[in-house]
């Protein structure tokens, strides 16, 4: 089982009043968040369990799955994702965004050269429109090729 924490209070918001609780309304926000990002989460089952999202199933891709993880965990009142088998995330690797962080300063600590933020931003499309637009708490994708 691999576990991806997330900062609660940081992301997309989703969930309307109190609809946070119902797990079926969570459940199914989550899916249309996923679906309307052009994401394909086929073979990968979504149970929400209080601030968590439980992924089962097994995605098109290793890359793909990583980004579904992105997706859902990037959400407000989304505190952690958990997967039934990490065997093909388990050399992910991600950074979660603090204040003053850019592309090219994420780029630089963790792929060693400023000049690859390109690299952070295309590993991270759709979630990211523009490479200059992220902030604190969000979880962002380090591509290791």
């Amino acid at each position: 089982m691999g576990v991806w924490s997330f900062v609660k209070d940081a992301g997309k918001k989703l969930f309307g009043a109190g609809a946070a609780e119902a797990a079926e309304t969570s459940e199914e926000a989550l899916k249309a968040e996923i679906k309307e990002l052009g994401l394909d989460a086929s073979g990968l089952d979504i149970k929400v369990e209080g601030d968590t999202v439980k992924l089962g199933g097994k995605a098109i891709s290793p890359e793909m799955k990583e980004k579904v993880i992105l997706a859902v965990g990037n959400v407000d009142g989304v505190a952690e994702v958990e997967t039934s088998d990490d065997n093909d995330t388990k050399d992910a690797v991600f950074h979660t965004v603090v204040k003053g962080d850019t592309l090219s300063a994420i780029a630089k600590k963790t792929l060693g050269n400023a000049n690859r933020y390109p690299e952070i931003f295309e590993a991270n499309k759709p979630m990211l429109k523009h490479p200059d637009k992220i902030y604190p708490g969000q979880v962002l994708r380090i591509p290791q090729k």
